[in-house]
């Protein structure tokens, strides 16, 4: 199996081996615009978010995974599923001390970086809840997520790929979900009031900054 590093040109593999911790993955993305799309809608492999500069939350989880996996670590994303009107969220995971944490690339102040103190990808996945919520009224719309999908499965063809990797994406959504509570419970969800919705509007990037 080819090595990594021979895949990668000397300054991807020079950024990416610094990228060291996950923090140092988390702030790397961090400087990276949020990719609007523009021109339509990607999936770019981590090469061309590399190129590109810019990066929207399943592009981000796609770099981190292959940061993690330059450190010996295994590249796993997991899905967020909402419903119907509302954006899925696909963060990269990580392990510390048998606990988990994940990394994110999003526009807002919410759905961010965690830190590695969940015992459980379930327990991960369900701090993300109370802060996916519709911006026009409150409703929270965070309902299943996936188990640990590794990238790995797709050999190294997804690290450099110049066309959109349309079929990653594909797997990710038809894998199998596991519901964060019954569905009887939704009833007793309360919205997000005034104060959550108006912090949830908070945004890093907006659509006409430099790199987007």
């Amino acid at each position: 199996m080819i090595a990594i590093s021979e895949l990668l040109y000397p300054e991807e593999f020079a950024i990416l081996k610094n990228l060291s911790t996950p923090e140092k993955i988390q702030n790397y993305l961090d400087t990276l615009p949020i990719n609007f799309e523009k021109k339509g809608e990607t999936n770019m492999s981590p090469r061309r978010v590399l190129r590109e500069q810019k990066a929207h939350c399943m592009e981000g989880a796609m770099l981190a995974a292959l940061a993690l996996m330059l450190q010996e670590e295994k590249p796993l994303v997991l899905d967020l599923k909402t419903i119907k009107g509302d954006d899925d969220h696909v963060i990269a995971l990580y392990k510390r001390n048998s606990h988990r944490g994940a990394i994110s690339k999003t526009n807002h102040a919410t759905l961010r970086f965690r830190d590695p103190i969940y015992k459980t990808v379930r327990e991960l996945a369900a701090s993300y809840f109370h802060e996916y919520f519709l911006d026009s009224n409150g409703e929270k719309t965070l309902r299943s997520h996936s188990g640990p999908f590794n990238l790995s499965r797709y050999g190294t063809s997804w690290i450099t790929a110049e066309e959109d990797l349309w079929d990653i994406a594909q797997d990710l959504d038809t894998a199998p979900h596991y519901l964060l509570f019954p569905k009887e419970n939704g009833k007793f969800i309360r919205k997000a009031d005034s104060m959550e919705r108006k912090a949830g509007k908070l945004t890093e990037w907006k659509a006409g900054d430099k790199g987007t």
